[in-house]
């Protein structure tokens, strides 16, 4: 099939090179001609495992190009990717979607099927129809179908080709033909649905693994100060299938591109219609409190931080990517650097993004020994495999105080005793030395 793809960010890119791996003909696009000239060129600008190599296998059937009217006006399907970033007030932003929409309509030659992939509220695929067919310059037939993606960054191609799902919001039996026939051959369940229940199936489940996430951590700060053992409390949660044990790692908190943005579109939604989500409200404010928690406990160590040298292990939100959206290394590095502290940062893959933002004030590391050399306390944001098969005893080595404060929980407790390191952790015993 001849598909385009509006968008080029992480769903769009990895959705049309996988399409394309599946034997369609892809045509990626964006507005962005420095990006698409990059694209062009083999490389993706994202870190994502398996993509740059599906992006070379697929060459000959993916495409990227600036121009709408080449990408759309002969497509049999159009998947809209854009990014929903969230307003001030919680609500999604649908200006990068409607911008879509409006050039789809106006570029279109032949029937199509428009496919919205990016999270929207729910409703809004009826929207974006009602504005196709007002803005079509010729007389052909489109219809909006929504399919919601459930990628997780770091494993997003492995998630495209094998996922735990394929739901298919469609409002006629050819709408559901034509995307079946795009996902024939994928390794998933097919679910039908209508839009609506489509468009809510992505916001409910993206909540309720951040309602999951937040009331761990809520639970392992209550063991601290209880005497319990997180680890041992999810151990014993998790064997209950009806609780399952994803998403029950305490830490410091959940960020990235979706949780964040669709706790507080769901919960602006809900109450739009004046039926609060008072879960979800209270997983958002419990996030937020979560993320500075290792602050807090540097203050117990160093009531001020001005002059101290600090180790910053990991930047990104979560291993396996390079992206730092409301990642908590972005909530707690200003607030060291307003505080006077001299910061050194190692992150494998998110240095780049990161010194763009915070370009003075921090000394970027090419290795975490470099990074722990002669710091007085040490922060560990991103659980890397390099971190979590660290040798313990580079902490006491390299470091003027081994004080190092975990908010990934990396360590088990036994394999820190006795190593001379004051470790702090979260949910867990502290170990003194």
């Amino acid at each position: 099939m001849k598909i385009a793809v509006a968008g080029t960010g992480y769903v769009g890119l990895v959705t049309g090179v996988c399409l394309a791996y599946m034997g369609h003909v892809v045509t990626c696009v964006d507005t962005d001609e420095r990006k698409i000239a990059l694209l062009q060129a083999g490389k993706p600008l994202i870190h994502e495992e398996g993509l740059e190599q599906l992006m070379l296998q697929t060459r000959e059937r993916l495409s990227f190009t600036p121009d709408f009217a080449s990408a759309y006006q002969d497509a049999e399907v159009i998947f809209i990717a854009v990014g929903t970033p969230d307003k001030k007030d919680g609500s999604a932003n649908l200006i990068y979607v409607y911008n879509a929409a409006r050039q789809i309509a106006a570029n279109i030659k032949n029937d199509c099927l428009v496919v919205v992939k990016s999270t929207v509220p729910i409703g809004t695929g009826e929207i974006i129809e009602a504005r196709l067919k007002a803005g079509l310059p010729c007389r052909v037939r489109v219809e909006v179908a929504s399919n919601p993606e459930f990628l997780s960054q770091g494993t997003a191609v492995r998630e495209t080709l094998h996922p735990s799902r394929i739901v298919l919001g469609v409002e006629s039996e050819r709408a559901e033909k034509l995307l079946r026939k795009v996902y024939a051959g994928f390794d998933g369940p097919i679910l039908v649905t209508s839009r609506h229940s489509a468009e809510m199936i992505k916001y409910a489940s993206n909540n309720f693994l951040a309602l999951k996430i937040s009331y761990v951590n809520e639970i392992a700060n209550l063991c601290e100060v209880t005497g319990a053992d997180i680890s041992e409390v999810t151990e014993g949660m998790g064997l209950d299938p009806r609780i399952g044990s994803h998403f029950l790692r305490a830490g410091v908190g959940y960020g990235g591109s979706c949780f964040p943005k669709d706790t507080k579109a769901l919960h602006w939604l809900s109450s739009m219609y004046k039926h609060e989500l008072k879960t979800v409200r209270a997983a958002i404010d419990v996030n937020e409190k979560q993320k500075t928690v290792l602050i807090r406990k540097a203050h117990k160590y160093y009531p001020n931080l001005a002059g101290i040298n600090v180790a910053v292990l990991g930047l990104t939100f979560k291993p396996g990517t390079d992206d730092l959206r409301e990642a908590p290394s972005l909530a707690c590095i200003p607030m060291l650097l307003t505080e006077g502290a001299y910061i050194r940062a190692w992150d494998p893959v998110g240095r780049a993004n990161f010194s763009k933002l915070y370009p003075q004030g921090i000394t970027y590391c090419e290795n975490i020994g470099e990074t722990l050399d002669m710091a007085d306390i040490c922060f560990i944001f991103t659980e890397w495999p390099e971190i979590k098969q660290l040798d313990l005893d580079e902490f006491t080595r390299r470091m003027k105080k081994p004080v190092v404060l975990d908010g990934r929980n990396c360590f088990r407790l036994s394999n820190v005793r006795g190593k001379g390191i004051l470790y702090e952790s979260i949910g867990r015993a502290i170990v003194h030395g």
